[in-house]
């Protein structure tokens, strides 16, 4: 039997959304809300694209997009 492998071509990912706002760090206007997976568990996160600066991070859902029935209770 051999091992199961994706696609070299496959690629993960995340459904960015641009968000209206100023980066109080570079002036730039292109901020992007998308989440994030990090040691503290799952993050909604707003960043500025031109230099990264994070402007918000608030705790999103527990295992992300995955929705469990006993969270939806």
């Amino acid at each position: 039997m051999s091992p199961s492998t994706s696609p070299p071509d496959s690629k993960l990912l995340v459904a960015k959304e641009n968000t209206d706002g100023i980066c109080p760090e570079c002036g730039d206007t292109a901020l992007q809300r998308y989440p994030v997976l990090s040691e503290g568990g799952w993050f909604e996160v707003v960043k500025c694209r031109e230099c990264l600066a994070s402007l918000s991070r608030t705790p999103w859902s527990r295992l992300g997009t995955v929705t469990r029935l006993e969270d939806t209770l």
